[in-house]
């Protein structure tokens, strides 16, 4: 059984990252399955550190908009938009190269909040990050006070 409010498909996916910072710094959603979505990112040194690897901000920004790409597309995007309330990442592995893949799959989808886990992995399939990321569902025209 799908989580997802909407049918969509891999081809689909990359109108959702359009225009903003995910594209500028090149993560594409590049799959989507019953209960997770996924999202690639190239690391070369346009998003390295100073030491010449992935830096941190990057990982953190590629889990965070693969979760909350996530998290929007299991509501009604009519009545509700899901907004982040906090990031945690775990930095395991560094990359200076080739190819991240980032995988999100939900540990709680509730009414009024969700929690996302994501695991980001190197081209051999190692563990480089993991990070949690707290989603808000909020009513679309609720007050920000």
């Amino acid at each position: 059984m799908s989580i997802w409010f909407a049918d969509l498909t891999p081809e689909s996916l990359g109108q959702l990252t359009r225009g903003g910072f995910a594209e500028r710094i090149g993560i594409r959603l590049t799959d989507i399955g019953p209960d997770y979505l996924r999202a690639a990112l190239e690391v070369t040194p346009e998003v390295h550190q100073r030491y010449g690897i992935l830096h941190g901000g990057v990982s953190a920004a590629l889990a965070e908009t693969v979760g909350s790409v996530a998290a929007n597309l299991c509501v009604d995007s009519e009545r509700y938009v899901c907004l982040g309330q906090e990031l945690n990442a775990n930095h395991l592995r560094p990359v200076s190269g080739g190819r991240v893949t980032a995988t999100a799959r939900p540990f709680h989808i509730g009414h009024r909040s969700q929690v996302w886990g994501i695991e980001i992995r190197d081209e051999r399939e190692r563990l480089t990050c993991i990070a949690r990321l707290t989603m808000a569902v909020v009513a679309r025209g609720a007050s920000a006070s």
